[in-house]
């Protein structure tokens, strides 16, 4: 195993220590531990462009990102939300069919990340993105049928053929800076930190697609 392939182990032990915490309802450290494992991913990719390649690499990276981007958030809004749906049968159904959407697109799109990569672009939503923006809607508590919705549209959009931008380093420095002032923060000071934080992936989701195709056309 290389550094790379242990902090892809973190990436997946921490997406795993968030579900242990889900099913004790502790909803604030389920959150901070999904932020925690989005960090991780991003530094494993960080490491393991700067280092040598393990022999699990892109296999270990995939498995990990599986548990954080696609069991723990989905576990995550069902724990949230489970006792405003748990009561009818067919919302309950319903909740379930959007939430199997979301798992079943997340690992076809987390399997195929590494086939369909390019240099400079991603094609889909990136999970990480998905993820944060997912959680922090749940996190707030927003009204469960609008959630729902957004997730349902997030699902497609990951796997879609729409062309997102990798970001530079600076800007990927504000997302980690956001990042860790949500894990501080939280919800207080009128949450401006995870607020600030789904605006910012927000604007990425919808103008990043839309400035790469402009920098195509010119």
């Amino acid at each position: 195993m290389s550094v790379a392939d242990v902090v892809s182990l973190l990436n997946a032990v921490l997406g795993f220590c968030a579900i242990l915490f889900l099913f004790s309802e502790e909803i604030r450290l389920a959150f901070s531990f999904i932020l925690l494992a989005i960090l991780a991913d991003g530094l494993d990719g960080i490491i393991a462009r700067k280092t040598r390649h393990g022999d699990l690499g892109e296999f270990l990276e995939a498995m990990a990102d599986m548990t954080a981007l696609g069991i723990a958030p989905a576990f995550f809004v069902y724990t949230v939300y489970y006792e405003l749906f748990s009561a009818d049968v067919w919302y309950y159904f319903g909740v379930g069919v959007v939430l199997v959407l979301f798992f079943s697109l997340s690992v076809i799109r987390l399997a195929s990340f590494h086939i369909m990569k390019q240099k400079d672009f991603f094609i889909g939503l990136p999970a990480s993105a998905s993820t944060i923006l997912i959680i922090i809607l749940a996190f707030f508590e927003v009204e469960v049928l609008y959630v729902l919705i957004i997730l349902v549209v997030i699902s497609l959009v990951m796997v879609c053929k729409i062309r997102f931008p990798k970001l530079n380093s600076v800007v990927l420095a504000v997302a980690t800076v956001l990042i860790l002032l949500t894990l501080i923060f939280g919800k207080d000071y009128y949450g401006f930190a995870p607020i600030l934080l789904f605006c910012a992936i927000f604007i990425y989701s919808v103008f990043g697609p839309i400035l790469l195709f402009a920098k195509k056309v010119k």
